[in-house]
């Protein structure tokens, strides 16, 4: 019996009578009444079991300690610490408890690229049974690893990015949860009229690093009209460049910003929100976080509950399941949340019907 998993020229018996079955003395040799003439077909069965046993083993080993990566192209702060939080309380209500039979290994790339490779490539080293990654990351974790499951959330459109082959059939060793939305954009500017109907010029800052950030602009020169704005758009990758661009504005009568909340945005933001202070320049921002910080209104995909559902993935891909046959997933769950305060400041009248559908309102 070859390509079993004990020696077979050994005896499968004890002195005692007992059967030894993979170094386990389990009973008497034969039941009564079982003809010991048959033992060679008994023998060939627990060969084909001897297949199957290891194989199902491996699929159900919550106990067994797995290693997961996070890599996140954002800085390490109170806010990614949340999402950590959310993604961890979500592994935990499925079995999965850090320090137990789990082993979580965070990377912060702080917006760099060079990070971001590094990172990537100290996660595959670290041979991790899944790594969750912002979407930024994947580029450098595909580039290290085509075997090692990836686990997204965030970006634009994946397949055009080269994450997946498809979002029904990702095909590859990545899947996850895109943040894209149909006008979310347009939604964003709509808001902000609303909010603050004299605004005439908007400008679009965005960190360029950041998948879907064209995209966004794309779907924002296509609305501008619709709204009578005029729109211009800065790149930004550091504090200087968002002091540039918001100056820029600050010089035109009724300007306004839409911000694209991901990397050096986010990064910077307190920078942000107190330049849209000091300029009195109603802003819109993609995350509430921004807005429980003084900025005046956000609309966007809740965050949490993206890595809630990213930790759903994890758990089915440790208990044997393909990130290939794991469909890219869209948002369900969107937050809008204003400061009443700053609309104060801004000497801005937030119409009732607004109030209504806030998800938060911050007195």
């Amino acid at each position: 019996m070859k390509g079993l998993r004990c020696d077979w020229d050994i005896p499968l018996h004890t002195a005692a009578g007992n059967l030894v079955v993979f170094g386990a003395e389990l009973g008497p040799t034969w039941p009564p009444g079982f003809d010991p003439m048959r033992r060679r077909e008994f023998i060939a069965w627990l060969g084909g079991a001897a297949a199957v046993w290891p194989l199902a083993g491996h699929a159900q080993q919550p106990n067994r300690v797995r290693r997961v990566g996070w890599l996140s192209a954002d800085v390490e702060d109170l806010r990614g610490h949340e999402l950590v939080a959310a993604f961890r309380k979500r592994l935990a209500e499925l079995g999965w408890i850090e320090g137990q039979n789990l082993l979580l290994d965070y990377r912060w790339a702080s917006s760099s690229a060079e990070r971001l490779r590094t990172y990537a490539q100290e996660l595959v080293a670290l041979k991790s049974d899944a790594i969750v990654a912002s979407s930024p990351a994947v580029a450098a974790l595909q580039q290290a690893t085509r075997t090692i499951p990836i686990v997204f959330v965030g970006g634009a459109d994946p397949v055009a990015e080269g994450y997946v082959e498809s979002l029904a059939r990702p095909g590859g060793n990545v899947t996850g949860f895109s943040n894209n939305a149909p006008s979310i954009a347009t939604k964003r500017l709509q808001l902000l009229k609303e909010v603050a109907p004299d605004i005439a010029r908007i400008a679009f800052v965005y960190d360029p690093l950041w998948p879907g950030s064209s995209e966004f602009l794309a779907e924002l020169r296509t609305a501008a009209p619709l709204f009578g704005v005029q729109l211009s758009a800065a790149a930004v990758g550091n504090a200087l460049d968002i002091e540039r661009a918001v100056d820029a504005l600050a010089h035109e009568a009724n300007g306004g910003l839409v911000l694209y909340s991901a990397g050096s945005i986010n990064a910077d933001r307190k920078l942000i929100i107190a330049l849209a202070a000091r300029y009195r320049l109603p802003a819109v921002y993609g995350f509430k976080y921004f807005v429980s910080e003084g900025g005046l209104i956000s609309y966007g995909v809740d965050n949490k509950d993206s890595f809630q559902r990213a930790a759903s993935y994890v758990d089915r891909i440790l208990r044997g399941e393909n990130p290939s046959d794991l469909p890219v997933q869209r948002p369900t769950k969107f937050e809008l949340v204003i400061n009443l305060q700053t609309a104060k400041a801004l000497g801005l009248t937030i119409p009732e019907s607004f109030l209504l559908r806030a998800d938060e309102v911050i007195e």
